[in-house]
């Protein structure tokens, strides 16, 4: 597999805190989205660490097709 899975046709919003690590799902095989549960094993894919700089909340994507992951950039809106 080296295609993602669409997870959501919509982001996801989560609440995030400054300097922590996250480890988004990149694969979309996830029962935790928008983050990795180990269910990317054997798919060629890996989750993304990401440390955000600020406390709050952000739109992480969930048809893991952004060109700006794991941010939100509204790839979303086209695929079919």
């Amino acid at each position: 597999m080296t295609e993602p899975v669409v997870a959501a046709k919509a982001p996801a919003k989560v609440t995030l805190e400054a300097g922590k690590d996250y480890w988004w799902c990149a694969c979309g095989k996830s029962g935790n989205q928008p983050f990795c549960d180990g269910s990317h094993k054997g798919s060629g894919l890996a989750p993304m660490k990401y440390t955000p700089e600020r406390a709050g909340d952000f739109w992480l994507c969930a048809c893991k097709h952004s060109a700006k992951k794991p941010l939100c950039d509204g790839t979303h809106k086209t695929l079919a």
